[in-house]
């Protein structure tokens, strides 16, 4: 390690912190933060404020705005989400790291995954655990780590934990692009996988959902006069699912379709809803201006109405050379713990994609290693609680000491 900074009893107070990150893991988990279970984020929203209160930050509440969705029935109406926590330390100190995570998990109120098991002395099966509770562990732990380290005065950090990631950000993406802007680089918490691989690029993702409008009929005796809009639907579906693979790495996913009814009436009624995830930017204009297509083409029939909903709430994070070097001094920050780091690109995306969009490098997966995350089988390492919490610590104290050169010096040139 440096010659010029004793990290390692910077890193010391960690060492005896297992035991009470698992009891808090159990205790988080515990509490029901499906991101439609307002009471229960909540909960949660109050136990993380006690938890990231005692770094002496100053804390507040910040209000998510409503998400907009699409009923089964068509109508467009606003749904209000969990707020967002906000903490801020030191905004004027030479080095400014944005540190985010979310709350909120997949697990709705009524979900049966419920519980935790142990399967194994050092595997906790919960949910949450990995996605990402288990991570904000981790960014709790490195940050009091920072605090008892005499570099402290030197790493100004915005910690932001939203409460509907899970569900795409809607109400919090501003948010996150206003602190990114504050900012010099972040880190994200998103779980790394089981063997400690990271996530490198990310494509985009949008979700959308077609409503098509068409005349109720008897399927009998007036049949002729209906105007199904399933069958329109499945036209539909059929063309925006050969959109896959139309520019590389695009994929179209049709995941749901609401509508119909007993088998004597024309439906009238249809709404389709899919994702889609590009590599790059451009990618996102020409699927929209394909999709676009294909309702004009189910417009323009007599009887017929349809229009589309949503858009891209996820930008592509791309590899580039600025990131890759932030990833090189992750890489030897884990070498001092004796630990390899590795990435490798994903489909998958999160608030990191959001993040690197407004300008700064962001590594979006240092939380817990674990597995089966959106599953009940969810499981976080309960040995990478210490490890990971180290590990962002470690990388922070060594930009702060200027052993390694801050990941955002181009953003920061670009600002001034």
């Amino acid at each position: 390690m440096s010659s010029h900074h004793n990290y390692r009893t910077d890193l010391a107070f960690l060492d005896d912190k297992r035991e009470p990150m698992t009891e808090a893991l159990r205790d988080w988990c515990a509490i029901n933060s499906g991101s439609g279970n307002l009471a229960g984020l909540a909960q949660m929203h109050g136990a993380l404020a006690e938890a990231f209160g005692a770094l002496g930050g100053e804390v507040e509440t910040a209000p998510s705005r409503p998400h907009e969705i699409v009923t089964e029935g068509g109508e467009t109406i606003r749904q209000p989400v969990g707020d967002m926590l906000r903490l801020v330390k030191r905004p004027q100190a030479p080095v400014r790291v944005l540190l985010s995570g979310h709350m909120d998990t997949v697990f709705a109120a009524d979900h049966p995954f419920q519980t935790e098991t142990f399967l194994d002395d050092d595997t906790l099966n919960a949910p949450g655990a990995a996605d990402m509770k288990g991570g904000l562990l981790v960014m709790l732990y490195a940050l009091k780590t920072i605090e008892n380290s005499p570099l402290a005065d030197r790493i100004g950090y915005e910690v932001l934990i939203n409460a509907d990631e899970e569900i795409g950000s809607h109400g919090s993406a501003h948010m996150l692009k206003k602190a990114a802007k504050r900012a010099q680089f972040a880190c994200v918490y998103e779980p790394a996988l089981a063997d400690g691989t990271l996530a490198g690029a990310r494509k985009g993702s949008g979700n959308f959902a077609a409503v098509i409008r068409g005349k109720s009929a008897h399927a009998g005796r007036e049949h002729h006069l209906g105007r199904n809009a399933l069958a329109a639907a499945a036209e539909f579906i059929s063309g925006v699912d050969n959109l896959s693979g139309g520019r590389e790495g695009l994929t179209v996913n049709v995941a749901r379709v609401d509508g119909g009814g007993p088998n004597n009436v024309v439906p009238d009624l249809a709404v389709v809803r899919f994702n889609v995830r590009v590599e790059q930017p451009d990618d996102a204009d020409w699927l929209l201006s394909e999709a676009n297509r294909l309702i004009a083409a189910i417009e323009g029939r007599d009887g017929y109405s349809a229009a589309l909903n949503g858009g891209f709430t996820r930008p592509p994070k791309p590899m580039t050379p600025q990131l890759q070097k932030f990833f090189h001094a992750l890489r030897a920050a884990g070498a001092d713990l004796g630990l390899a780091i590795d990435w490798k690109p994903t489909g998958g995306c999160c608030d990191g994609n959001n993040i690197a969009a407004a300008g700064i490098p962001v590594i979006d997966t240092l939380g817990v290693r674990g597995a089966h995350i959106h599953s009940a089988k969810e499981f976080a390492k309960l040995d990478s609680l210490v490890e990971r919490a180290k590990l962002s610590a470690l990388l922070l104290l060594k930009i702060a000491a200027g052993d390694i050169e801050n990941p955002g010096a181009a953003a920061m040139e670009r600002h001034s």
